[in-house]
């Protein structure tokens, strides 16, 4: 793939990227399109599912969680999905 096409997907909002990842697995799935263009295909919804992944990640960074404490004081944490 092209460093044009990777610069192209990083302008993508996670909307964006998600949308094509989706038509790109429905054209894969219902076989339109020819073997050369299908993994030159599948190759871009791989850099789509990275960037779809790095977005999320950088979403879920940014999330705090409201914590009530015994004194009835309210604090601000990192989210952990562990807890």
């Amino acid at each position: 793939m092209s460093e044009k096409t990777h610069s192209d997907i990083d302008a993508l909002s996670f909307e964006q990227a998600l949308a094509e990842l989706e038509a790109i697995v429905s054209k894969l799935e219902k076989g339109e399109i020819g073997l050369e263009d299908s993994i030159d295909t599948y190759e871009r919804g791989v850099l789509l599912k990275a960037h779809c992944e790095r977005k999320l990640q950088d979403a879920q960074m940014k999330v705090e969680r409201i914590k009530l404490g015994p004194d009835g004081s309210v604090a601000a944490e990192p989210f952990d999905p562990a807890n």
